[in-house]
């Protein structure tokens, strides 16, 4: 990590936005992402009593999360949405497994069970696999949008890291490391949750 790059990027972003993530223009975008509304229909989705119910409840919320989210493209929305409803119980079930053991319990696992199910609907993309984990755990969990990601790791200089489009469990842990190690090197309004702290990132990156 170059951390004066970042502290120079904290600099950028004070200047540009006094006031940092409380300045009227970035309210008005976080207004426009419904972040809160979001994290709490995922929270309440995913909840752990939530995953005893039946699994197609669980994949139904999933399609909702990605529908609704401002973050995943208009494009693999409608793809998600059709893919999902037409899953097999079975597949179904072991989409619900997949998110859940993500979620609860052996992340590896869990991730590399939704990958596989995604990639049979040739939609194992970066936005699908991560949208209901930074929802679900905002200030820990991370949205891997491929720009972003790779302009991150290019310009903040992450050598360690290097980035693939086919998604991997190793790569989305060790992205998800250094963005954690990142926040922690600047001021904490700069990260009211992972995704403002990558929109940080990209806004600094852009100027």
């Amino acid at each position: 990590m170059n951390l004066t790059k970042l502290k120079r990027a904290e600099e950028t972003f004070f200047e540009l936005y006094p006031g940092g993530f409380n300045n009227p223009d970035m309210l008005a975008m976080a207004k426009k992402h419904k972040m809160d509304k979001m994290v709490q229909f995922a929270q309440d989705s995913f909840s752990k009593k939530s995953f005893k119910k039946a699994s197609k409840t669980i994949v139904e919320n999933m399609i909702k999360i990605v529908s609704r989210s401002s973050m995943v493209s208009m494009f693999e929305k409608p793809k998600f949405k059709d893919f999902a409803n037409s899953l097999k119980p079975k597949d179904i079930k072991l989409l619900a497994n997949g998110l859940e053991k993500q979620l609860y319990g052996n992340e590896q696992e869990g991730f590399e069970t939704v990958l596989a199910i995604l990639k049979h609907g040739k939609i194992a993309k970066w936005p699908l696999m991560t949208i209901c984990q930074i929802y679900f755990r905002p200030q820990f969990d991370v949205f891997v949008k491929p720009t972003t990601a790779k302009g991150v790791i290019q310009y903040f200089e992450l050598e360690s890291l290097q980035y693939k489009p086919a998604p991997t469990w190793a790569f989305y842990e060790a992205y998800r490391t250094a963005i954690n190690e990142m926040k922690a090197e600047v001021d904490s309004s700069l990260s009211p949750d992972n995704a403002a702290f990558s929109g940080f990132l990209m806004v600094t990156m852009e100027n």
